[in-house]
């Protein structure tokens, strides 16, 4: 199995939050692989930048998921491990990435966020992360 180490940002705006359509119609978190040298931190600033056309800060870290899938391009299963920021963006201002198969996102009260969040473990991750981040703004 191939395991890769991942970071990614739950990103907010006032009262909403940021998700991104990827091409399997999977509404998810802005994340990416953590390559040689690169600091968590660094990685989930970059690609919530490259993915969403937002630039957001880190105010806390939000926690962990791990998720295995069978990739058929690489003929193997592999295991995302992803350490996940909370981040706050200073505007709603959002660009999905078509290079990178994202055709829509924004940023979502939360409970039409927790509608369109494919995945139970992201949903979890909102939830906690939200109540954390309005502790900490």
């Amino acid at each position: 199995m191939l395991v890769r180490n991942c970071a990614g940002g739950v990103v907010f705006h006032k009262d909403k939050v940021l998700i991104l359509k990827n091409e399997k119609q999977e509404w998810v978190f802005p994340k990416g692989v953590i390559r040689s040298n690169n600091l968590p931190e660094d990685v989930a600033i970059e690609r919530v930048a490259y993915e969403a056309g937002c630039r957001a800060r880190i105010v806390s870290p939000a926690g962990r998921t791990n998720y295995e899938f069978y990739s058929i391009s690489r003929m193997r299963p592999v295991c995302n491990k992803i350490v996940w920021f909370i981040m706050v963006a200073d505007d709603d201002a959002v660009k999905p990435n078509a290079a990178q198969n994202f055709d829509n996102g924004g940023f979502y009260d939360i409970e039409e966020a927790l509608e369109k969040i494919t995945y139970s473990q992201d949903k979890s991750l909102l939830m906690l992360s939200y109540e954390k981040y309005r502790e900490l703004i």
